[in-house]
């Protein structure tokens, strides 16, 4: 399957400071993109919720930084399920069954880890 930006010329590769800015600007982009995700804003309502229930009991550190990671590995996963929605759409408009298996999966991964999210929440909540 060729596409029509196969014709088009690369830019050169950034190197150094330059590299790093580049993927700085990228990670901005995909921060805006993915902001328009209700699921998205969502998760982000949710997470500073949690986050002020962790404060408001006087979680640790320790709870609060796991609490973190477990936060910022769902957003990175609903980054990445995004990802994949948007390649499916363009290769199937229509309905096709790998892009419902694809869409599913990823929604699974998100799944998973609001399961882990919540899960986290409700042990150091109550212990």
């Amino acid at each position: 399957m060729t596409d029509q930006t196969d014709d088009l010329p690369r830019p050169p590769r950034a190197e150094g400071a330059q590299h790093l800015m580049a993927s700085a600007r990228h990670s901005w982009g995909g921060l805006r993109r993915l902001s328009h995700e209700t699921a998205f804003r969502h998760e982000v309502i949710a997470g500073g919720a949690g986050l002020a229930l962790l404060l408001a009991t006087q979680a640790s550190p320790a709870e609060i930084l796991g609490a973190t990671i477990l936060f910022l590995l769902l957003l990175a996963t609903e980054a990445i399920n995004t990802a994949i929605e948007i390649v499916v759409d363009h290769l199937a408009p229509g309905w096709a069954e790998f892009a419902r298996d694809a869409k599913d999966l990823g929604s699974l991964a998100v799944l998973c880890l609001i399961g882990a999210n919540l899960a986290f929440l409700a042990y150091v909540l109550v212990t």
